[in-house]
């Protein structure tokens, strides 16, 4: 097992506590995260980021995704008929490779990305994010004043 002290970081930073807490959840949830669906992330530019995930054979009203603060949650239910799908005694698999089971999975997110839209289209959900840093947190010039 790998550790990781992120104390130099604290020295010279302030409010950065998170980001432990951050690395050590992911850290222990790779060693347990199962691999389906598989996803990608991109970075388009600066600001926008894309989520893409394979998941063939899901209906649009089987998918849902949820945002909670800063977790992102893509939720699949395969329906009934498909999850209990009876036996064919007409049918052999020499060998069946098609997931049909149901997923949960969960993505953190920084600070100011937001969701802004969802699209299905021939089995792959996209999921489009970007960051939007309001005015407030954006960096300023302070002014000096003499006594």
């Amino acid at each position: 097992m790998n550790t990781f002290s992120l104390t130099p970081l604290f020295r010279h930073s302030v409010g950065f506590d998170r980001l432990d807490n951050m690395m050590t959840r992911v850290f222990d949830n790779e060693k347990k995260s199962p691999s389906y669906p598989p996803y990608n992330i991109e970075k388009i530019n600066d600001d926008q980021y894309r989520i893409t995930m394979a998941i063939a054979g899901f209906k649009l009203e089987n998918v849902k995704i949820m945002v909670h603060g800063d977790l992102l949650t893509v939720n699949g239910e395969h329906s009934k008929e498909v999850a209990n799908e009876a036996p064919n005694k007409e049918i052999t698999y020499l060998y069946k490779g098609i997931a049909n089971r149901s997923f949960n999975r969960k993505f953190n997110l920084a600070d100011h990305v937001k969701v802004v839209s969802a699209k299905m289209e021939d089995g792959i959900l996209q999921i489009e994010l970007t960051r939007e840093i309001p005015d407030e947190a954006k960096p300023r010039t302070i002014e000096i004043s003499q006594d």
